[in-house]
């Protein structure tokens, strides 16, 4: 059985890598080790981008910085956790876990045509697992693009906007690019992968449909400010168990999210190799798997709202833990607004 260490949530043996700063001082990369030393890396790289730009020898050099460095130390819980990563290139799977997609089909008003006359609610459910089982064999994954503007530390407050009346959480097993690649088979994706980190993907959910354009999706309510927190590391993947990995999200200490990455479509090898026939990978691209069962559709409805305070977790890569507050706007007011119904 694996340890973690309570300083940090990091496993005995490994250690993470992310962007921090004394409060008023400059920001640094540092590395951290399981019991919240962290140290300062800033004599070696400008930040998290540079290490990830040579990936394979850099790692070996952290390794080494790790059990025997002259580095500056600081202590994790006095320091602020920023973006693990400041402008990454952001791709992010969506309809990625059976569970979640086959309660979005069974549920959601998008699929309802589908439904058969006196179809009870499981009987429709399970039909709809069957055809998410038919994808995974037959089907790819699902990307969409994301903007680095979006991201904040893992305990920043998240701010609500003016535009959007439901803002819903997302917690999400993420990965960092690690090198380059084109046209990769899904047995050789994994060398690209460099390493995990956990991704709040928040968006208000009643504007991603909008009925004065033939395609229907709109994206940016994606990527308002402060709605990807990341961080509070980069878990290199020779530390990570994939298997063991659990996505626990609590709203005012309620669970609401509480999952196995095991349950997704299509695994991190796969989302790269189909993404590298699409795009060419470079180092640092971040990559977000989707989001497992619970979101607030699935708890009655349940928003996030100013005063909330958001705890997430997941296996290796640490916690967050953010205040959930209005987006102050100095009296501005929205021209454009909410999307036509």
């Amino acid at each position: 059985m694996t340890d973690f260490h309570p300083a940090t949530g990091l496993a005995t043996n490994s250690f993470g890598i992310g962007m921090y700063c004394v409060p008023g001082d400059k920001p640094f990369p540092g590395l951290v080790k399981p019991d919240g030393t962290v140290l300062d890396l800033s004599k070696h790289w400008y930040d998290t981008h540079a290490i990830f730009n040579d990936w394979d020898r850099n790692f070996d050099k952290l390794v080494e910085l790790n059990e025997q460095s002259s580095c500056p130390e600081h202590e994790f819980q006095s320091l602020h956790a920023l973006s693990a990563l400041a402008h990454p290139n952001m791709l992010f799977a969506g309809s990625n876990y059976r569970q979640h997609v086959a309660e979005m089909m069974t549920h959601n008003k998008f699929n309802q045509h589908d439904r058969k006359e006196g179809e009870t609610d499981e009987e429709f459910f399970q039909r709809n697992l069957a055809e998410v089982d038919r994808r995974a064999k037959e089907g790819m994954p699902f990307l969409w693009t994301g903007l680095h503007s979006s991201l904040v530390g893992a305990n920043d407050d998240i701010h609500l906007p003016l535009v959007g009346d439901h803002p819903d959480w997302e917690l999400e097993l993420a990965f960092v690019i690690g090198k380059t690649g084109r046209y990769l088979r899904p047995e050789e994706a994994g060398d690209h992968i460099a390493g995990y980190v956990m991704v709040n993907d928040l968006g208000t959910v009643d504007e991603f449909r909008r009925s004065d354009v033939k395609f229907k999706f709109d994206w940016m309510s994606k990527h308002q400010p402060t709605f990807k927190t990341l961080g509070p590391f980069i878990v290199p993947r020779q530390f990570v168990d994939f298997s063991k990995i659990q996505i626990n999200l609590k709203l005012n200490g309620q669970t609401m999210q509480d999952w196995p990455v095991t349950d997704m479509i299509f695994s991190p090898e796969q989302i790269v190799s189909y993404a590298s026939e699409r795009v060419n990978l470079t180092p640092g691209d971040l990559f977000a798997t989707g989001s497992p069962p619970g979101n607030g559709a699935m708890h009655g409805n349940r928003w996030l709202r100013p005063g909330d305070v958001v705890d997430s977790e997941l296996t290796y890569l640490g916690r967050q833990r953010n205040n959930i507050v209005a987006e102050e706007a100095n009296g501005r007011t929205p021209f454009w607004g909410p999307f036509p119904v």
